[in-house]
């Protein structure tokens, strides 16, 4: 068997944190899931993470790897335990005949662990067939929701497919969710071996795009188009927001990019978001001869040079 150099699988340096080694891990679960990864080696690839996040996470057997690992071995070299090894492990586990135990792991995961599989437990048998019992495997999933909905809160139908068939969830979602935010669905994960509990779901939220509204976290950006009058003399204006629409004052002698703040109008949290609109100054085509007329008078009572702050600056 081959030595499995677990650090480089899950792309972390031997020194990283537990919570580096699961954010690593739920990266690429996510990618190579076979459910949902177009990857040709998928299945493959998702069992080595796997693998390496249940020999990583656990720090006594992470102690034991990196027991091992200091001893100068590399990725794909040929490995034999250490003399003695494992003594006063067990040791009663059954190998499969395609390199991987009942466990579901690999002849080299056994061989240091004793065939101990998810979380500890074991996903397989022991020798006289008596049953493990073990927790199912956490599954990564995203969900997709409009703003709306982040905003006030609802149940989304979430549609599932794996090895064990299709199924439909209805997932409530929590008002001021943001983009990336995980939810935890507890028991919804892979079932577990022997009787032993079902993992975790953990579903990942992404925002659908509005028409009208940008997200910056729980902060909300409109843009409002005005006329240049309006930003000239001011206006009173009804803008919408997430809650409905509210009235807001244009200052006179607004210009395009203006950022007025709207306090508390973004998305709620502790504290909530607020909503900035944005100005953007929208001129008219000078589409008669009256309205040309009329910007011409403008240009010569105003005389005004927009580009004047741009002098010798070059």
């Amino acid at each position: 068997m081959q030595f499995k150099d677990y650090y480089k699988t899950l792309g972390v340096e031997p020194g990283a944190s537990a919570e580096d080694i699961k954010r690593a891990y739920r990266k690429l679960a996510r990618k190579y899931h076979p459910d949902v990864s177009k990857e040709t080696n998928a299945e493959a690839r998702f069992k080595e993470i796997g693998e390496a996040y249940e020999a990583l996470k656990d720090p006594e057997k992470r102690a034991q790897y990196d027991q091992v690992r200091q001893s100068g071995w590399r990725q794909g070299q040929e490995f034999r335990p250490p003399p003695g090894w494992g003594q006063g492990q067990s040791q009663s586990w059954q190998t499969g005949t395609d390199g991987q135990g009942f466990s579901g792991f690999s002849d080299f995961f056994e061989s240091l662990f004793g065939g101990l599989g998810a979380s500890g437990f074991g996903n397989g048998r022991r020798q006289g067939g008596a049953r493990m019992r073990a927790r199912g495997r956490d599954v990564n999933a995203s969900v997709e929701i409009d703003l709306k909905t982040a905003y006030a809160g609802g149940v989304q139908r979430l549609n599932l497919g794996g090895s064990g068939g299709s199924r439909s969830l209805n997932v409530s979602i929590p008002a001021g969710v943001t983009e990336g935010r995980q939810i935890r669905l507890s028991g919804q994960g892979e079932p577990g071996m022997g009787g032993g509990e079902a993992g975790d779901l953990y579903l990942e939220v992404h925002l659908r795009p509005h028409r009208l509204f940008e997200v910056h976290g729980r902060d909300v950006h409109l843009t409002v188009p005005v006329a240049p009058w309006e930003a000239a003399l001011g206006k009173r204006l009804a803008v919408p927001t997430l809650g409905g629409q509210v009235e807001i004052d244009i200052p006179a002698g607004s210009s395009s990019g203006k950022r007025l703040r709207l306090k508390g109008r973004g998305l709620p949290g502790q504290p909530p978001g607020d909503q900035y609109v944005i100005l953007k100054v929208v001129v008219p085509a000078a589409g008669s001869a009256r309205a040309r007329e009329l910007y011409q008078a403008l240009e010569k009572e105003q005389a005004f040079d927009p580009r004047a702050g741009m002098q010798g600056s070059a």
